[in-house]
C-alpha cells in the first residue's frame, strides 16, 4: 500500500542510529528499513528527530537532539551554523570531514560509475580550514544581508563570515554600513581576485595546479573549460603548445592578455569544438575542467573517437566525474583520483582522475 506523504504524531518524532554521512552531508540512518537523511550528524551517533519529509525511497528528517555523540563532533565556530545554508560539516572535526569525502568518492564511483578497485587517494587537505575562500555572494531582503538558509530563499543576517578570508569580512562590513536593496545581491572579492571565475580557494589551488603539473606528458596541451587560463598560464612552460577553449567570452579575453606566446584561447562551446581542436592539434595531454554538471555526450565522442596519451579530469561534482568516467573506461584506464579540500566545513568536494590511454 502507498504511504501517505502526513505523518501521525506518534511518528514524527523518531530515536535513530546513523551509520553513515552521505554527499551532500546528512547523516544516514535507516527507519523500519528504509533510509532516512537528517543533517548535521555524524555517523555512529545516535539521535532524536523530526520526520518532515517522506519520499518514496527515503524520508528526511530535522535533528532534535543527540543521544550519543559521535567522537568527532565538535563545536561549530560559526554563530550562524545550522541556519546558514553555506556550510554543512563545522560540527566535525576537519580530520574526520577529509576522511568522509574520500569515503564518499568511493562511494560514488561504485553506486554512478560501477567503477570499483580503483585507487582514491587521501583528500589533500587546506592548510587553512576557515578563512580560505576569496570571494563570497551575499543576498539582501527585509532588511538582511547574508546567505540563503539550506533549501530555502530566506536569507540569514550575516555580520561575519567565518571561511571568507579576512579582507572580504572588512568588504562585507562595509556593504552592512551601506545597505543593499531587498532583492539584489553583491559578490564580494578578496584582493587581486579577478572578476571571471577563478578557484575560490587559493591554498588548494596551488596544490592543484602542482598535481596536475605532475600528471602532464607530451609537448601539446588542450585545456577544456579553461575559464581565465588556470592551468594554461600555469603550465606554459612545460608545453610547446598550450589551447585552452571555453564559451565564456569575459574569461577568455582575460586569458588572452596574460597568454604567453605559445599558448592560444579559442572562445566557443567545449561540445561544438572538442572534435575539431582534437584533430587539429593531437595533443598528449588533455585537462577537462567542466562545471558540476560534468561534459556532455559529445564530449565522450570525440575523446573515444581521438584519445590523447593522458587525460586529467577535474571535477566539483564526484557524482557526475563517476558518471563521465564510466563512459571512458572502453579507451582509458583509470590511474589515481585524489580528492582536494577545495571547500572546508562544506559537502562539496573537489577531485582530480587521471587517466591513461590503453
Amino acid at each position: 500500500m502507498k504511504r501517505s506523504r502526513s505523518f501521525s504524531a506518534s511518528r514524527r518524532i523518531i530515536e535513530l542510529d546513523l551509520d553513515d554521512v552521505a554527499f551532500g552531508g546528512a547523516g544516514v540512518g535507516r527507519l523500519e528499513g528504509k533510509v532516512v537523511f537528517v543533517p548535521l550528524t555524524i555517523e555512529g551517533e545516535r539521535v532524536q528527530a523530526e520526520l518532515i519529509e517522506h519520499r518514496s525511497g527515503f524520508d528526511r528528517a530535522r535533528l532534535k537532539r543527540i543521544l550519543l555523540p559521535s567522537i568527532h563532533r565538535v563545536g561549530p565556530v560559526c554563530p550562524y551554523f545550522g541556519r546558514c545554508g553555506g556550510c554543512d560539516y563545522q560540527h566535525i572535526a576537519y580530520d574526520h570531514q577529509l576522511e568522509l569525502k574520500r569515503h564518499q568518492v568511493i562511494q560514488l564511483l561504485e553506486r554512478i560509475g560501477r567503477i570499483r578497485e580503483v585507487q582514491v587517494s587521501p583528500a589533500a587537505p587546506c592548510a587553512n580550514p576557515y578563512a580560505f575562500r576569496n570571494r563570497i555572494t551575499v543576498h539582501a531582503m527585509e532588511g538582511k544581508i547574508g546567505f540563503f538558509e539550506k533549501h530555502s530563499r530566506d536569507v540569514v543576517d550575516v555580520e561575519h563570515c567565518a571561511i571568507a578570508v579576512p579582507a572580504i569580512n572588512e568588504e562585507l562590513k562595509e556593504l552592512r554600513k551601506r545597505g543593499l536593496r531587498d532583492g539584489q545581491h553583491r559578490t564580494l572579492r578578496g584582493l587581486d581576485v579577478p572578476p571571471t571565475f577563478t578557484q575560490t580557494n587559493d591554498f588548494i589551488a596551488r596544490a592543484l595546479v602542482d598535481y596536475v603539473a605532475r600528471q602532464v606528458t607530451g609537448d601539446v596541451l588542450i585545456d577544456a573549460y579553461c575559464g581565465s587560463g588556470f592551468f594554461g598560464h600555469a603550465l606554459a612552460h612545460r608545453f610547446r603548445i598550450v589551447v585552452g577553449l571555453d564559451w565564456n567570452e569575459p574569461a577568455i579575453a582575460a586569458a588572452r592578455l596574460k597568454a604567453n606566446p605559445n599558448e592560444e584561447y579559442i572562445c566557443g562551446d567545449v561540445s561544438e569544438a572538442i572534435a575539431s581542436v582534437l584533430e587539429k592539434y593531437q595533443p598528449q595531454t588533455l585537462i577537462l575542467d567542466p562545471s558540476a554538471d560534468g561534459v556532455t555526450g559529445r564530449v565522450t565522442k570525440a575523446l573515444l573517437s581521438k584519445p590523447p596519451n593522458r587525460l586529467i579530469y577535474v571535477s566539483c561534482n564526484p557524482a557526475t566525474l563517476a558518471r563521465d568516467l564510466s563512459r571512458l573506461l572502453n579507451r582509458y584506464r583509470i590511474i589515481e583520483i585524489q580528492p582536494f579540500d577545495m571547500f572546508p566545513q562544506s559537502a562539496e568536494i573537489e577531485a582530480a582522475a587521471v587517466l591513461e590511454r590503453m
